[in-house]
C-alpha cells in the first residue's frame, strides 16, 4: 500500500476532506480526483455530490444510503445527465452475504406506444432524430425514483426522505455554476428555449447561467420534499404523475417554437404500473476475479463479460502496448456484433445470456482476431449456440445506427462495513427531452430514442409497448476472493461499454494504477469501420496502429463536451481496509472522489 500511495502524484491525493462553501461570491467546492482512506468512501463528478454521500457516511449510513443521497444531489448538480425524470442501473455487493444483487430501474415504454411510433405515416421512414429528441414521443416511464426507493426498502438504514432532505437543502441554497454546466446548457439553447418551463428555470434571462453564479431550484427541492414526506407514490400516483402525463402529450412550447414537439404516450396508468426489477447480476470469470454486472434489459454486463472472456486467451498482460490496444479494439468490435444481434429487454426477446457469457463461446470469437491485422467492420454476429469449436459459425450483419445519448453520470459509495453501490443513472441525451415538468423543477428523459427507430421483428431492440430500451450502463463490481476489489462505471451512451472495459484491462492487464487507468486517453470500437477515439488517443496511439489496419475519428469537435469519451468513477480496495476513490482528472472538469476518514 505504500507502494501504491508514493506512486500516485501529489496533484492527485487527497490528504484531507474538501467542504463545499456557499459564500457571497459563489465560492465553488474543491474538485479533487483521488482520495485515500478509511470509514467509506464516494465519487462521482461533482463535488457537492460527493459530500453529501460522505457526510451520509459519516454519520453512520450505509452505502446504499449515501448513493441514494449522492444520487439525488447529482440530480440537482447535474439535471442534464440524470434525476428522478429518468432510469438507471443499481448494483449493490453485500458484505454480509458476500453477493451481488442489482436493480433495473430502467425506463419503459408506454403501454398504449406502437411500435411505428418514430415513424413518419407519409414517407414510411423513421422522423429526424434531431425531431424525436425532444419530443414528448422519446420520454419513457421513470424508473430513478422507483429504484431509490427499492433499494433503500431492501438495504439502507435511511428512510426516503432523509436520503432526500441534503439534496432539498442542496436545490435551496444553491450550488455554484461550473463551465461544464454553462457549456452544456449553451449546447441546449435552442431547444431549451422553445419549452416554457425549460427557458424559465436554465436559460434566465435568455442565456445560460454564468460561470460562478449560484444556480438555485426551489420548485425540484419542494418535489423533494413531497416525495419525501408522502413516499414515492405522490411521484407515481399523485397529481405530479397527472402532470408528467399531461406535458409528455402536450409539451408547453414558447411562441414560435419550430420544433414539431412530437406527442407522447405516456398515461398515469403507466407511471402507477411501473416497478423497478430485482434480478441476478452477470458475471464472468477474468484472471481469477469474480465481474459482475448488469443482466439485459442494459447490454453492458453481457458485453464487458463477453469482451473479458474474448481477450482471457489474448493474455494481454504479455503483449506490448501497440499490441494490447490492437487485441482491445477488435475485442470490443466482435462483442458488439453479439450485442446488436441478440440483446433486448428479456420480457420481450430470448436473450442467450449464459451462452453469451460462456468461456466457450469467448474462445471461439477470440479465435477470429488477427493479431496483426484489424477485421473489415462491421464483423459478423457469432452464434451463441452451445456448439463451440476453435473458431466458430458466424451470422449476417444488419448494420443499425446508434442512438444512444452520450449525457449519463455515474457514481460509486463503499461503507465501514464493506457494502458496495455501482450505480449508472441518465436522463439519455445531456438535458433529456429538455421537457421540464412545469413548476417542478427537472427534466423529463428522451430514453425511447435508445430504441431502433424502424419496426423490425427481427431487431431485439424495435420499439414494443410497456418494453425497456436496450441500455449500454455497465455499472461494474469486481470481486476478489468473495471480497471487493474494484468498483466502476461512466456515462457515455454506447462508449459506455469501451470505456468501463478499457479502464478495466488498464488496471488489470497494463500495470496502471486506478487513477492512470482512468486518466488515460481512450478509444471506442463499436464494431464500425472507423474507432472513435479521443484526440489525445489517436496523437498517442494513432500512427502505431494504423499499420494493423485502424482508422480513426475524433469523438467530437475540440472544446466540446463532445469531444471526451466517458467520465469514470471508481473505487479500489487496498489491503489493511484502506479505499482508494478515483474520479476524472479533467474530463466533464474533473470528477470528485472522497473517503470518510482520508489518511492525513
Amino acid at each position: 500500500m505504500k507502494k501504491l500511495v508514493a506512486s500516485l502524484s501529489a496533484g492527485t491525493l487527497v490528504l484531507t476532506a474538501f467542504t463545499a462553501t456557499t459564500t457571497a461570491e459563489a465560492q465553488a467546492p474543491t474538485r479533487q480526483p483521488t482520495s485515500i482512506g478509511y470509514g467509506g468512501a464516494v465519487s462521482s463528478v461533482d463535488p457537492d455530490a460527493t459530500n453529501i454521500g460522505l457526510d451520509v457516511l459519516r454519520r453512520g449510513g450505509n452505502a446504499v444510503d449515501a448513493a441514494v443521497a449522492t444520487a439525488a444531489a447529482l440530480g440537482v448538480t447535474e439535471p442534464y445527465s440524470a434525476g428522478i425524470g429518468g432510469g438507471g442501473y443499481f448494483v449493490y455487493y453485500n458484505a454480509r452475504s458476500r453477493k451481488v444483487y442489482t436493480i433495473d430501474g430502467r425506463e419503459t415504454a408506454p403501454a398504449t406506444m406502437p411500435s411505428n411510433a418514430f415513424v413518419n405515416p407519409a414517407t414510411g421512414t423513421p422522423y429526424p432524430f434531431a425531431q424525436l429528441v425532444t419530443s414528448g414521443v422519446s420520454i419513457g416511464v421513470p424508473g430513478t425514483l422507483a429504484t431509490w426507493d427499492n433499494a433503500l426498502k431492501q438495504w439502507g438504514s435511511l428512510s426516503l426522505g432523509k436520503a432526500l432532505k441534503p439534496a432539498a437543502e442542496l436545490a435551496d441554497r444553491g450550488f455554484v455554476v461550473d463551465p461544464t454546466f454553462r457549456l452544456q446548457t449553451l449546447e441546449n439553447k435552442d431547444r431549451f428555449a422553445q419549452v416554457v418551463p425549460t427557458a424559465k428555470l436554465f436559460l434566465p434571462n435568455g442565456d445560460a447561467p454564468q460561470v460562478g453564479s449560484l444556480f438555485k431550484n426551489p420548485e425540484l427541492a419542494a418535489t423533494y420534499k413531497l416525495i419525501g414526506q408522502q413516499g414515492s407514490s405522490a411521484f407515481y400516483r399523485g397529481a405530479l404523475a397527472g402532470e408528467m402525463a399531461a406535458v409528455a402529450k402536450n409539451p408547453p412550447k414558447t411562441p414560435g417554437a419550430t420544433l414539431p414537439f412530437f406527442p407522447g404516450y405516456l398515461e398515469t396508468s403507466d407511471l402507477a404500473s411501473y416497478k423497478a426489477l430485482n434480478q441476478a447480476p452477470t458475471k464472468v470469470r477474468y484472471d481469477g476475479l469474480d465481474v459482475y454486472g448488469m443482466a439485459p434489459s442494459s447490454s453492458g454486463g453481457t458485453t464487458v463479460g463477453e469482451a473479458l472472456n474474448i481477450l482471457q486467451p489474448q493474455h494481454l498482460r504479455q503483449q506490448s502496448t501497440t499490441q494490447a490496444l490492437h487485441t482491445y479494439l477488435e475485442a470490443s468490435a466482435l462483442a458488439f456484433a453479439d450485442r446488436g444481434a441478440y440483446v433486448g429487454d428479456p420480457a420481450y426477446v430470448d436473450v442467450p445470456v449464459k451462452e453469451l457469457l460462456s468461456k466457450g463461446f469467448g474462445a471461439e470469437r477470440s479465435c477470429l482476431i488477427d493479431p496483426q491485422h484489424a477485421a473489415t467492420k462491421p464483423v459478423p454476429a457469432g452464434a451463441p449456440d452451445g456448439d463451440y469449436s476453435r473458431c466458430g459459425k458466424s451470422t449476417a450483419v444488419e448494420d443499425r445506427p446508434d442512438t444512444e445519448g452520450r449525457s449519463t453520470t455515474h457514481m460509486v459509495a463503499a461503507d465501514k462495513w464493506g457494502n458496495v453501490v455501482s450505480y449508472t443513472l441518465t436522463i439519455e441525451q445531456t438535458g433529456g427531452s429538455g421537457i421540464t415538468v412545469p413548476g417542478r423543477g427537472f427534466l423529463l428523459n428522451n430514453e425511447l430514442t435508445d430504441f431502433s427507430a424502424a419496426p423490425n421483428p427481427a431487431d431485439p431492440n424495435q420499439v414494443e409497448a410497456g418494453k425497456r430500451p436496450r441500455s449500454s450502463m455497465s455499472p461494474t463490481i469486481v470481486v476478489r476472493g468473495g471480497k471487493p476489489y474494484l468498483a466502476l462505471g461512466s456515462p457515455g451512451g454506447s462508449t459506455i461499454i469501451t470505456t468501463v472495459l478499457q479502464t478495466l484491462t488498464n488496471r488489470l492487464d497494463r500495470r496502471m494504477t486506478l487513477p492512470e487507468a482512468i486518466a488515460a486517453p481512450r478509444a471506442s470500437q463499436r464494431n464500425t469501420a472507423s474507432v472513435t477515439a479521443e484526440q489525445a488517443f489517436i496523437d498517442r496511439y494513432g500512427a502505431a496502429l494504423t499499420p494493423y489496419g485502424h482508422t480513426f475519428t475524433p469523438a467530437g469537435a475540440p472544446g466540446s463536451s463532445a469531444s471526451e469519451i466517458g467520465a469514470v468513477a471508481a473505487l479500489e480496495f487496498l489491503p489493511g481496509g484502506a479505499i482508494l476513490a478515483a474520479a476524472e482528472p479533467s474530463r466533464r472538469g474533473g470528477g470528485a472522489a472522497g473517503t470518510a476518514w482520508p489518511l492525513k
